[in-house]
């Protein structure tokens, strides 16, 4: 059996959200399945690190594929080719983005389609492509694998794809996130956030993320409350306007919030853990990974009330409407002063967590591929 895979989000020290699930899975599948041959396709000079297993052969086409001329470039030329070449089993795309031009059978993880919904929130010519190529894709794609139940149900309204063709694999979390000691939370904290308690934000900080209306909730949080909290929020910015540019020059905002840019894997796990609590508020997530990152760490969670949300928290997080600074700004407020709510979030959250794990996703995802195949 010969399957190719799309590995260009397999990138050193920058595996964001879709790379990460492409690094925890893959390791598994290729592994575990030592009699299968797989082509890892990247766009640009790899680390070693991602070749898994000797039953892995790796393939550099060109260009980086970073744009979306590039994009159509890559896929529809260089990766089309290579699969009318191979003919493989099947071609898995962790990204989601299939081939139009080729000829086998093809297995995207649609992880969400926010840019359905929410169509202000990406540079236009992003925008286009995602809009004209994705619903290609779903009807292209032999089957189609996403990452929670409300993605499989907006997948299947808005590309009009049956249900039954679509498979729910969800996503697992890294080993790193993990409780840490008392006198390790100190330690964050003295370097992070000068020995005060912060709430904390990870993820990019793009204005589907809802940071603005996280930080104005923040702003009410700390005048009703007068505590010495800060706020932390790890992630690279993108698409930033005018209005959240001009309101984070406030004095209050540079005194109490805290940007530490891009992290690496470990200080993302150090920074949660020693939180007091995440707060996770965008407006639409297909999944929402940090939540299972918190629940692992011990980390008290609030998170949306909108999208997959409130089915991956399944009642272990305070849930806020991401629209309402107020409802944001109370939710905080909750977590703070009652310390039996927070006690009770962390305990729910230890027993949600069992039901995630990057072993059952690739364990799933394997399944979904095997169906395909066999097709």
């Amino acid at each position: 059996m010969e399957i190719v895979v799309n590995t260009r989000l397999l990138i050193k020290d920058k595996l964001e959200g879709i790379g990460q699930f492409s690094y925890e899975t893959l390791k598994i599948i290729t592994t575990n399945n030592p009699d299968v041959h797989f082509y890892f396709l990247f766009d640009r000079d790899f680390d070693e690190e991602f070749i898994f297993s000797e039953n892995i052969t790796p393939i550099v086409l060109s260009p980086k594929a970073r744009h979306p001329f590039l994009f159509i470039w890559w896929f529809e030329v260089e990766v089309a080719a290579i699969l009318n070449k191979i003919k493989p089993d099947l071609f898995l795309s962790p990204d989601g983005y299939l081939s139009l031009r080729a000829n086998c059978k093809q297995l995207p993880v649609i992880h969400d389609i926010n840019f359905e919904h929410f169509k202000g929130s990406l540079p236009w010519l992003v925008q286009q492509y995602y809009t004209y190529f994705f619903p290609r894709f779903a009807k292209k794609a032999t089957r189609i694998a996403t990452v929670s139940e409300f993605s499989k149900n907006d997948i299947s309204t808005t590309y009009k794809i049956e249900k039954n063709k679509i498979d729910v694999v969800f996503n697992g979390v890294a080993k790193h996130f993990y409780p840490i000691s008392e006198e390790e939370k100190t330690s964050v904290k003295q370097k992070l956030s000068n020995n005060k308690n912060y709430f904390f934000y990870i993820g990019s900080l793009h204005p589907r993320k809802n940071i603005l209306n996280l930080i104005k909730a923040f702003e009410i949080f700390k005048e009703k409350t007068s505590s010495d909290f800060k706020l932390v929020l790890a992630g690279e910015s993108y698409f930033w306007n005018t209005e959240m540019k001009e309101f984070l020059t406030k004095k209050t905002i540079k005194e109490n919030v805290i940007f530490t840019g891009r992290i690496s894997d470990q200080e993302a796990a150090s920074f949660l853990a020693a939180s007091f609590g995440l707060v996770y508020v965008p407006f639409f997530e297909g999944f929402g990974i940090p939540i299972i990152e918190a629940f692992n760490c011990h980390v008290p969670v609030i998170t949306s009330n909108t999208s997959s949300m409130p089915e991956v928290a399944n009642g272990a997080a305070l849930l806020a409407n991401p629209y309402d600074i107020n409802s944001i700004a109370t939710e905080m407020e909750n977590l703070f002063l009652n310390e039996s709510i927070r006690a009770g979030l962390i305990e729910k959250g230890k027993i949600r967590a069992r039901d995630f794990s990057s072993k059952k996703t690739a364990d799933l995802l394997w399944s979904c591929i095997v169906k395909t195949i066999n097709e």
